[in-house]
Protein backbone atom coordinates (compact mmCIF):
# COMPACT_ATOMS: atom_id res chain seq x y z
CA UNK A 1 0.00 0.00 0.00
CA UNK A 2 3.20 2.23 0.04
CA UNK A 3 2.83 3.08 -3.96
CA UNK A 4 0.53 5.15 -5.57
CA UNK A 5 -0.73 2.03 -7.77
CA UNK A 6 -1.53 -0.07 -4.81
CA UNK A 7 -3.00 2.53 -2.30
CA UNK A 8 -5.73 3.74 -4.26
CA UNK A 9 -6.48 0.68 -4.94
CA UNK A 10 -6.74 -1.09 -1.57
CA UNK A 11 -8.17 2.11 -0.33
CA UNK A 12 -11.17 3.79 -1.97
CA UNK A 13 -13.25 0.56 -2.16
CA UNK A 14 -13.98 1.34 1.92
CA UNK A 15 -17.53 1.89 2.45
CA UNK A 16 -18.15 5.33 4.33
CA UNK A 17 -19.70 4.88 7.44
CA UNK A 18 -23.15 5.54 8.29
CA UNK A 19 -23.19 5.24 12.05
CA UNK A 20 -24.63 7.97 13.96
CA UNK A 21 -22.47 9.90 15.56
CA UNK A 22 -21.13 9.89 18.78
CA UNK A 23 -22.85 12.76 21.42
CA UNK A 24 -18.49 13.02 22.45
CA UNK A 25 -17.09 16.21 21.04
CA UNK A 26 -14.76 14.70 18.23
CA UNK A 27 -12.64 17.18 17.86
CA UNK A 28 -11.39 17.65 21.69
CA UNK A 29 -12.37 13.59 21.96
CA UNK A 30 -8.13 12.13 22.30
CA UNK A 31 -8.02 8.29 20.76
CA UNK A 32 -7.44 5.87 23.75
CA UNK A 33 -3.76 5.81 24.77
CA UNK A 34 -1.90 2.10 24.05
CA UNK A 35 0.69 0.71 26.67
CA UNK A 36 2.71 1.31 23.49
CA UNK A 37 2.10 4.62 23.03
CA UNK A 38 3.40 4.87 26.63
CA UNK A 39 6.15 3.05 25.95
CA UNK A 40 7.51 5.26 23.19
CA UNK A 41 10.23 7.71 24.41
CA UNK A 42 10.56 11.32 23.08
CA UNK A 43 13.08 13.69 23.69
CA UNK A 44 12.14 16.40 26.45
CA UNK A 45 14.01 19.39 24.08
CA UNK A 46 14.32 20.78 20.57
CA UNK A 47 13.00 21.12 17.54
CA UNK A 48 11.56 17.41 17.52
CA UNK A 49 10.27 17.64 21.15
CA UNK A 50 7.84 20.47 19.78
CA UNK A 51 6.94 18.99 17.27
CA UNK A 52 6.44 15.80 19.09
CA UNK A 53 4.31 17.90 21.89
CA UNK A 54 2.50 19.82 19.50
CA UNK A 55 1.56 17.14 17.11
CA UNK A 56 1.13 13.94 20.25
CA UNK A 57 3.46 12.07 18.09
CA UNK A 58 4.74 9.79 20.87
CA UNK A 59 1.34 9.54 22.15
CA UNK A 60 0.46 8.08 18.87
CA UNK A 61 3.11 5.08 18.69
CA UNK A 62 5.27 6.87 16.30
CA UNK A 63 8.33 8.94 16.28
CA UNK A 64 9.41 12.37 14.45
CA UNK A 65 11.43 10.16 11.95
CA UNK A 66 9.07 8.33 11.19
CA UNK A 67 6.59 11.07 10.73
CA UNK A 68 9.16 12.83 8.24
CA UNK A 69 9.90 9.64 6.19
CA UNK A 70 5.79 9.22 5.86
CA UNK A 71 5.28 12.71 4.86
CA UNK A 72 8.34 12.07 2.32
CA UNK A 73 6.38 9.06 0.89
CA UNK A 74 3.08 10.48 0.62
CA UNK A 75 4.62 13.65 -1.08
CA UNK A 76 6.79 11.21 -3.45
CA UNK A 77 3.28 9.61 -4.16
CA UNK A 78 1.28 12.31 -4.99
CA UNK A 79 3.42 14.84 -6.52
CA UNK A 80 2.25 14.29 -9.99
CA UNK A 81 -0.27 16.77 -9.39
CA UNK A 82 2.48 19.16 -9.94
CA UNK A 83 2.74 18.21 -13.64
CA UNK A 84 -0.55 16.40 -14.15
CA UNK A 85 -3.10 19.20 -12.84
CA UNK A 86 -1.54 22.25 -14.71
CA UNK A 87 -1.33 20.18 -18.03
CA UNK A 88 -5.63 19.45 -17.54
CA UNK A 89 -5.71 23.27 -17.01
CA UNK A 90 -4.11 24.43 -19.88
CA UNK A 91 -6.65 22.61 -22.17
CA UNK A 92 -9.38 25.13 -20.42
CA UNK A 93 -7.22 28.52 -21.36
CA UNK A 94 -5.21 28.91 -17.87
CA UNK A 95 -1.59 29.54 -18.54
CA UNK A 96 0.73 26.26 -17.43
CA UNK A 97 2.72 28.78 -15.42
CA UNK A 98 -0.28 29.99 -13.49
CA UNK A 99 -2.39 26.69 -12.86
CA UNK A 100 1.20 25.25 -11.92
CA UNK A 101 1.62 28.02 -9.24
CA UNK A 102 -1.73 27.81 -7.75
CA UNK A 103 -1.69 24.03 -7.68
CA UNK A 104 1.75 24.27 -5.83
CA UNK A 105 0.07 27.32 -3.25
CA UNK A 106 -3.15 25.93 -2.89
CA UNK A 107 -1.81 22.41 -1.81
CA UNK A 108 1.00 23.63 0.72
CA UNK A 109 -1.67 25.81 1.99
CA UNK A 110 -4.08 23.35 2.36
CA UNK A 111 -1.96 20.31 3.40
CA UNK A 112 -0.25 23.39 6.03
CA UNK A 113 -4.49 23.90 7.73
CA UNK A 114 -4.37 19.68 7.72
CA UNK A 115 -1.79 19.42 9.68
CA UNK A 116 -2.49 22.81 12.09
CA UNK A 117 -6.25 22.17 12.71
CA UNK A 118 -7.12 18.79 11.71
CA UNK A 119 -3.83 16.84 12.70
CA UNK A 120 -4.31 14.31 10.38
CA UNK A 121 -1.24 12.85 8.33
CA UNK A 122 -3.45 13.75 4.51
CA UNK A 123 -2.39 15.41 1.64
CA UNK A 124 -4.55 17.62 0.03
CA UNK A 125 -4.39 18.94 -3.15
CA UNK A 126 -5.78 19.93 -6.73
CA UNK A 127 -7.99 16.53 -7.52
CA UNK A 128 -8.08 14.76 -10.74
CA UNK A 129 -11.36 14.25 -11.57
CA UNK A 130 -12.08 17.13 -9.93
CA UNK A 131 -9.50 18.67 -13.06
CA UNK A 132 -11.07 16.67 -15.91
CA UNK A 133 -14.72 17.68 -14.63
CA UNK A 134 -13.47 21.82 -14.62
CA UNK A 135 -11.82 21.28 -18.21
CA UNK A 136 -13.84 19.49 -20.46
CA UNK A 137 -17.08 18.67 -18.94
CA UNK A 138 -17.14 22.56 -17.85
CA UNK A 139 -15.05 24.84 -20.26
CA UNK A 140 -14.95 22.74 -23.52
CA UNK A 141 -18.31 21.08 -22.88
CA UNK A 142 -20.95 23.28 -21.87
CA UNK A 143 -18.66 26.45 -23.09
CA UNK A 144 -18.04 28.27 -19.95
CA UNK A 145 -14.95 30.74 -19.62
CA UNK A 146 -12.68 29.13 -17.07
CA UNK A 147 -13.35 32.17 -15.17
CA UNK A 148 -16.74 31.27 -14.59
CA UNK A 149 -16.02 27.56 -14.32
CA UNK A 150 -14.02 28.97 -11.17
CA UNK A 151 -16.74 30.59 -9.69
CA UNK A 152 -18.57 27.38 -9.99
CA UNK A 153 -15.78 25.71 -8.23
CA UNK A 154 -15.96 28.30 -5.62
CA UNK A 155 -19.73 28.32 -4.68
CA UNK A 156 -19.43 24.13 -4.52
CA UNK A 157 -16.27 25.07 -2.03
CA UNK A 158 -19.60 27.43 0.12
CA UNK A 159 -21.79 24.56 0.03
CA UNK A 160 -19.43 22.16 0.70
CA UNK A 161 -18.26 24.33 4.00
CA UNK A 162 -21.82 24.87 5.26
CA UNK A 163 -22.75 20.93 5.07
CA UNK A 164 -19.39 19.92 7.23
CA UNK A 165 -20.13 22.55 9.83
CA UNK A 166 -23.84 21.78 10.11
CA UNK A 167 -21.93 17.79 10.27
CA UNK A 168 -25.05 15.91 7.96
CA UNK A 169 -22.30 13.97 6.04
CA UNK A 170 -24.98 11.17 7.74
CA UNK A 171 -28.22 11.82 6.00
CA UNK A 172 -26.40 12.58 2.79
CA UNK A 173 -24.79 9.70 2.54
CA UNK A 174 -28.01 7.87 3.21
CA UNK A 175 -29.84 9.08 0.75
CA UNK A 176 -27.62 8.33 -2.11
CA UNK A 177 -27.50 4.72 -2.67
CA UNK A 178 -24.07 2.61 -2.79
CA UNK A 179 -23.88 1.41 -6.13
CA UNK A 180 -24.23 5.30 -7.65
CA UNK A 181 -21.44 6.45 -5.64
CA UNK A 182 -19.42 3.38 -6.24
CA UNK A 183 -20.39 3.94 -10.15
CA UNK A 184 -19.32 7.36 -10.12
CA UNK A 185 -15.55 7.11 -8.88
CA UNK A 186 -15.70 4.15 -11.74
CA UNK A 187 -17.25 6.30 -14.49
CA UNK A 188 -14.61 9.53 -13.22
CA UNK A 189 -11.53 6.96 -13.83
CA UNK A 190 -12.57 5.85 -17.30
CA UNK A 191 -13.16 9.31 -18.65
CA UNK A 192 -9.28 10.36 -16.65
CA UNK A 193 -8.13 7.11 -19.29
CA UNK A 194 -9.62 8.30 -22.06
CA UNK A 195 -8.45 11.27 -21.76
CA UNK A 196 -5.08 9.71 -21.56
CA UNK A 197 -4.90 7.84 -24.66
CA UNK A 198 -6.64 10.79 -26.01
CA UNK A 199 -4.13 13.42 -25.10
CA UNK A 200 -1.32 10.61 -26.18
CA UNK A 201 -2.90 9.88 -30.09
CA UNK A 202 -3.32 6.56 -29.37
CA UNK A 203 -7.22 7.03 -29.28
CA UNK A 204 -8.11 9.72 -32.19
CA UNK A 205 -11.02 11.00 -34.05
CA UNK A 206 -12.68 9.02 -36.75
CA UNK A 207 -15.27 10.35 -39.41
CA UNK A 208 -16.58 6.11 -40.02
CA UNK A 209 -16.28 4.86 -36.40
CA UNK A 210 -16.46 7.78 -34.09
CA UNK A 211 -13.00 6.98 -32.58
CA UNK A 212 -10.08 4.84 -33.82
CA UNK A 213 -7.03 4.02 -32.94
CA UNK A 214 -3.91 6.15 -33.60
CA UNK A 215 -1.38 6.06 -36.54
CA UNK A 216 1.78 4.25 -34.57
CA UNK A 217 4.22 6.64 -35.25
CA UNK A 218 7.48 8.13 -32.99
CA UNK A 219 4.93 9.96 -30.39
CA UNK A 220 2.80 6.91 -29.86
CA UNK A 221 5.90 4.48 -29.25
CA UNK A 222 6.84 6.92 -26.94
CA UNK A 223 3.61 6.91 -25.23
CA UNK A 224 3.50 3.17 -24.71
CA UNK A 225 6.81 2.81 -23.75
CA UNK A 226 6.45 5.36 -20.81
CA UNK A 227 3.19 3.50 -20.01
CA UNK A 228 4.98 0.46 -19.61
CA UNK A 229 7.56 1.45 -17.63
CA UNK A 230 5.11 3.60 -15.59
CA UNK A 231 3.11 0.48 -15.10
CA UNK A 232 5.86 -1.79 -13.90
CA UNK A 233 7.19 0.81 -11.35
CA UNK A 234 4.00 0.62 -9.88
CA UNK A 235 3.80 -3.13 -9.94
CA UNK A 236 6.96 -3.01 -8.26
CA UNK A 237 5.83 -0.88 -5.32
CA UNK A 238 8.38 2.27 -5.75
CA UNK A 239 7.36 5.34 -3.99
CA UNK A 240 6.39 8.21 -6.69
CA UNK A 241 6.17 5.74 -9.33
CA UNK A 242 3.89 7.89 -11.42
CA UNK A 243 6.18 11.05 -10.87
CA UNK A 244 9.05 8.62 -12.03
CA UNK A 245 7.24 7.54 -15.16
CA UNK A 246 6.76 11.27 -16.14
CA UNK A 247 10.50 11.66 -15.68
CA UNK A 248 11.03 8.85 -17.61
CA UNK A 249 8.67 9.24 -20.36
CA UNK A 250 9.89 12.82 -20.76
CA UNK A 251 13.74 11.26 -20.74
CA UNK A 252 12.53 9.34 -23.81
CA UNK A 253 11.38 12.05 -25.88
CA UNK A 254 14.02 14.16 -25.61
CA UNK A 255 14.90 12.43 -28.97
CA UNK A 256 11.58 13.44 -30.95
CA UNK A 257 12.13 15.59 -33.69
CA UNK A 258 15.74 15.83 -32.86
CA UNK A 259 16.91 12.50 -33.70
CA UNK A 260 13.83 10.86 -34.83
CA UNK A 261 9.97 11.76 -35.41
CA UNK A 262 8.77 15.13 -37.28
CA UNK A 263 7.46 16.97 -33.88
CA UNK A 264 10.01 18.50 -31.19
CA UNK A 265 8.09 18.26 -28.03
CA UNK A 266 10.69 18.68 -25.51
CA UNK A 267 11.66 22.24 -25.66
CA UNK A 268 14.12 23.80 -22.57
CA UNK A 269 12.40 27.11 -21.50
CA UNK A 270 15.05 27.22 -18.00
CA UNK A 271 15.27 26.02 -14.98
CA UNK A 272 13.41 28.51 -12.58
CA UNK A 273 11.56 31.50 -12.36
CA UNK A 274 9.37 33.86 -10.42
CA UNK A 275 5.98 32.43 -9.67
CA UNK A 276 2.90 32.96 -12.12
CA UNK A 277 0.12 34.63 -10.68
CA UNK A 278 -1.43 35.52 -13.40
CA UNK A 279 -5.12 33.58 -12.70
CA UNK A 280 -4.94 34.89 -9.18
CA UNK A 281 -8.29 37.08 -8.62
CA UNK A 282 -9.76 35.84 -12.27
CA UNK A 283 -12.71 33.91 -10.90
CA UNK A 284 -16.06 35.00 -11.91
CA UNK A 285 -17.92 34.57 -8.70
CA UNK A 286 -21.21 36.37 -9.74
CA UNK A 287 -21.54 35.43 -13.17
CA UNK A 288 -21.61 31.97 -11.40
CA UNK A 289 -24.55 32.70 -10.27
CA UNK A 290 -26.84 31.44 -12.96
CA UNK A 291 -29.87 28.34 -12.56
CA UNK A 292 -28.16 26.92 -15.73
CA UNK A 293 -25.03 26.67 -13.72
CA UNK A 294 -26.74 24.95 -10.79
CA UNK A 295 -25.73 21.28 -11.92
CA UNK A 296 -22.56 21.89 -12.37
CA UNK A 297 -21.97 23.42 -9.30
CA UNK A 298 -24.06 20.31 -7.56
CA UNK A 299 -21.77 17.93 -9.76
CA UNK A 300 -18.99 19.29 -8.29
CA UNK A 301 -20.40 19.52 -4.51
CA UNK A 302 -21.50 15.69 -4.90
CA UNK A 303 -17.81 14.75 -6.13
CA UNK A 304 -15.64 16.58 -3.51
CA UNK A 305 -17.98 15.53 -0.81
CA UNK A 306 -17.84 11.94 -1.25
CA UNK A 307 -14.47 11.67 -2.65
CA UNK A 308 -13.13 13.40 0.50
CA UNK A 309 -15.58 11.42 3.00
CA UNK A 310 -14.61 7.89 1.47
CA UNK A 311 -10.88 9.09 1.63
CA UNK A 312 -10.67 9.53 5.66
CA UNK A 313 -13.00 6.27 6.16
CA UNK A 314 -10.88 4.42 4.43
CA UNK A 315 -7.21 5.93 6.08
CA UNK A 316 -9.23 5.72 9.27
CA UNK A 317 -10.06 1.96 8.98
CA UNK A 318 -6.61 1.18 7.46
CA UNK A 319 -4.29 3.04 10.31
CA UNK A 320 -6.63 2.93 13.28
CA UNK A 321 -6.97 6.99 13.39
CA UNK A 322 -9.96 6.81 15.19
CA UNK A 323 -10.59 8.52 18.20
CA UNK A 324 -11.98 6.80 21.64
CA UNK A 325 -15.57 6.29 20.09
CA UNK A 326 -14.53 4.33 17.15
CA UNK A 327 -15.39 7.67 15.12
CA UNK A 328 -12.55 8.98 12.12
CA UNK A 329 -10.56 11.30 13.71
CA UNK A 330 -11.45 15.05 13.39
CA UNK A 331 -13.68 13.98 10.84
CA UNK A 332 -15.40 17.15 11.31
CA UNK A 333 -12.31 19.53 11.29
CA UNK A 334 -10.61 17.38 8.11
CA UNK A 335 -13.68 18.01 6.12
CA UNK A 336 -13.87 21.74 7.31
CA UNK A 337 -10.23 21.88 5.47
CA UNK A 338 -11.47 20.07 2.58
CA UNK A 339 -14.33 22.57 1.78
CA UNK A 340 -11.43 25.36 2.69
CA UNK A 341 -9.55 24.14 0.09
CA UNK A 342 -11.89 23.80 -2.75
CA UNK A 343 -13.15 27.57 -1.92
CA UNK A 344 -9.66 29.59 -2.16
CA UNK A 345 -8.31 26.99 -4.98
CA UNK A 346 -10.72 29.06 -7.26
CA UNK A 347 -9.79 32.59 -6.61
CA UNK A 348 -6.12 31.04 -6.49
CA UNK A 349 -6.66 29.87 -10.60
CA UNK A 350 -7.45 26.06 -10.10
CA UNK A 351 -9.91 23.68 -9.77
CA UNK A 352 -11.11 22.67 -6.25
CA UNK A 353 -8.85 20.85 -4.34
CA UNK A 354 -9.36 17.48 -1.88
CA UNK A 355 -8.45 14.81 -0.03
CA UNK A 356 -5.89 12.02 -1.77
CA UNK A 357 -6.01 8.47 -1.44
CA UNK A 358 -2.29 8.73 -2.10
CA UNK A 359 -2.07 9.98 2.09
CA UNK A 360 -2.37 6.01 2.06
CA UNK A 361 1.49 5.56 1.10
CA UNK A 362 2.57 7.75 4.07
CA UNK A 363 0.08 5.37 6.34
CA UNK A 364 1.54 3.04 5.70
CA UNK A 365 5.31 3.85 6.68
CA UNK A 366 3.41 4.41 9.57
CA UNK A 367 2.20 7.88 9.59
CA UNK A 368 -0.25 8.65 12.12
CA UNK A 369 0.04 12.87 12.71
CA UNK A 370 -0.58 16.03 11.29
CA UNK A 371 3.64 15.99 11.61
CA UNK A 372 3.24 14.26 7.93
CA UNK A 373 0.78 16.73 6.74
CA UNK A 374 3.36 19.31 7.59
CA UNK A 375 6.10 17.94 5.79
CA UNK A 376 4.11 17.57 2.51
CA UNK A 377 3.41 21.49 2.36
CA UNK A 378 6.70 22.47 2.85
CA UNK A 379 8.02 20.39 0.21
CA UNK A 380 5.47 21.65 -2.25
CA UNK A 381 6.84 24.85 -1.98
CA UNK A 382 10.40 24.54 -4.05
CA UNK A 383 8.45 23.64 -6.85
CA UNK A 384 6.30 26.95 -6.99
CA UNK A 385 9.71 28.05 -8.58
CA UNK A 386 10.51 25.55 -11.39
CA UNK A 387 7.74 26.44 -13.51
CA UNK A 388 10.37 26.45 -16.22
CA UNK A 389 11.94 23.42 -15.38
CA UNK A 390 8.14 21.27 -15.43
CA UNK A 391 6.99 22.57 -18.86
CA UNK A 392 9.37 20.70 -20.21
CA UNK A 393 7.30 18.06 -19.57
CA UNK A 394 5.42 17.19 -22.97
CA UNK A 395 1.35 15.75 -23.25
CA UNK A 396 2.79 12.44 -23.76
CA UNK A 397 4.56 12.23 -20.37
CA UNK A 398 1.52 12.92 -18.49
CA UNK A 399 -0.49 10.61 -20.47
CA UNK A 400 0.47 7.58 -18.67
CA UNK A 401 -0.27 8.83 -15.27
CA UNK A 402 -3.99 9.66 -16.46
CA UNK A 403 -4.63 6.01 -17.62
CA UNK A 404 -3.37 4.55 -14.40
CA UNK A 405 -4.95 7.26 -12.31
CA UNK A 406 -7.90 5.72 -13.75
CA UNK A 407 -6.97 2.26 -13.60
CA UNK A 408 -6.89 3.15 -9.39
CA UNK A 409 -10.46 4.74 -9.59
CA UNK A 410 -11.57 1.67 -11.25
CA UNK A 411 -11.27 -0.15 -7.97
CA UNK A 412 -15.11 0.17 -6.44
CA UNK A 413 -16.44 -1.90 -9.57
CA UNK A 414 -16.46 -4.81 -7.63
CA UNK A 415 -18.72 -3.54 -4.73
CA UNK A 416 -21.59 -2.66 -7.00
CA UNK A 417 -24.12 -5.93 -7.00
CA UNK A 418 -24.19 -6.31 -10.53
CA UNK A 419 -27.29 -9.03 -10.15
CA UNK A 420 -29.53 -6.54 -9.11
CA UNK A 421 -30.71 -4.89 -11.94
CA UNK A 422 -32.41 -1.80 -10.60
CA UNK A 423 -29.58 -0.82 -8.92
CA UNK A 424 -26.96 -2.05 -11.61
CA UNK A 425 -28.63 -0.34 -14.81
CA UNK A 426 -27.98 3.27 -13.06
CA UNK A 427 -24.90 2.22 -12.27
CA UNK A 428 -23.82 1.35 -15.73
CA UNK A 429 -25.32 4.35 -17.06
CA UNK A 430 -23.43 6.73 -15.12
CA UNK A 431 -20.05 4.70 -15.63
CA UNK A 432 -20.58 4.40 -19.54
CA UNK A 433 -21.98 7.51 -20.17
CA UNK A 434 -18.96 9.96 -18.79
CA UNK A 435 -16.69 8.61 -21.32
CA UNK A 436 -18.51 7.83 -24.19
CA UNK A 437 -20.53 11.62 -24.04
CA UNK A 438 -16.78 13.01 -22.84
CA UNK A 439 -18.97 14.38 -20.24
CA UNK A 440 -18.52 13.85 -16.17
CA UNK A 441 -21.81 15.72 -15.47
CA UNK A 442 -24.07 13.73 -18.02
CA UNK A 443 -22.83 10.57 -16.49
CA UNK A 444 -23.90 11.54 -13.03
CA UNK A 445 -27.42 12.99 -14.57
CA UNK A 446 -28.17 10.15 -16.27
CA UNK A 447 -27.68 8.29 -13.00
CA UNK A 448 -29.83 9.69 -11.01
CA UNK A 449 -32.61 10.14 -13.17
CA UNK A 450 -32.91 6.46 -14.00
CA UNK A 451 -32.39 5.15 -10.54
CA UNK A 452 -35.60 7.82 -9.83
CA UNK A 453 -37.40 6.49 -13.22
CA UNK A 454 -36.57 2.81 -12.11
CA UNK A 455 -38.10 3.40 -8.45
CA UNK A 456 -40.84 5.26 -9.82
CA UNK A 457 -41.84 2.49 -12.16
CA UNK A 458 -41.60 -0.15 -10.16
CA UNK A 459 -43.83 1.48 -7.25
CA UNK A 460 -40.57 1.61 -4.98
CA UNK A 461 -41.07 5.49 -5.01
CA UNK A 462 -40.54 5.25 -0.81
CA UNK A 463 -36.98 4.19 -1.23
CA UNK A 464 -36.02 7.64 -2.62
CA UNK A 465 -34.48 9.93 -0.45
CA UNK A 466 -35.39 13.76 -0.81
CA UNK A 467 -31.99 14.36 -2.10
CA UNK A 468 -31.95 12.31 -5.08
CA UNK A 469 -35.46 13.62 -6.18
CA UNK A 470 -33.35 17.28 -5.93
CA UNK A 471 -30.85 15.48 -7.32
CA UNK A 472 -32.87 13.65 -10.63
CA UNK A 473 -34.46 17.58 -10.74
CA UNK A 474 -30.81 18.93 -11.01
CA UNK A 475 -30.18 16.40 -13.30
CA UNK A 476 -33.23 17.34 -15.48
CA UNK A 477 -32.87 20.73 -15.84
CA UNK A 478 -29.33 20.74 -16.69
CA UNK A 479 -30.59 18.63 -19.81
CA UNK A 480 -33.24 20.52 -20.64
CA UNK A 481 -31.12 23.52 -20.70
CA UNK A 482 -27.90 21.74 -22.85
CA UNK A 483 -30.09 21.44 -25.71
Amino acid sequence: MSDPGSSPAALSTAEPSTAEPSTADPQTTEPQTTDRERSCPSDSSGLGALLDRFFNVTRRGSSVKTEILAGIATFLAGMYIIVVNPAVLSDAGIPFSAALSATVVISSLSSLAMALYARNPILVAPGMGMNALFTYTLVLGAGLSWEVALGCVFWSGVMFAVLAMFNVREAIIDAIPASLRYAITCGIGLFITFIGFKNAGFIVASPATLVSLGHLDALLVTFLAGLIITAVLVIRGFNGALILGIAATTLLALPLGRLWGDEVVVVWQGLAAWPDFSALGKVDVLGALKVAYLPFIFVMLFTNFFDALSCFMALSESAGLKDANGNPRNLKRSMTVDAFASMIAAPLGTSAAQTFIESGAGVAQGGRTGLVALVIAALFLPFLFLSPLLSLVPGIATSPALVLVGLFMMAPIGKIDWSRFEDAFPAFLAIILMPLTYSITLGIAFGFMSFVLIKLATGKADQIKPAMWVSAVLSAIMLATAQ
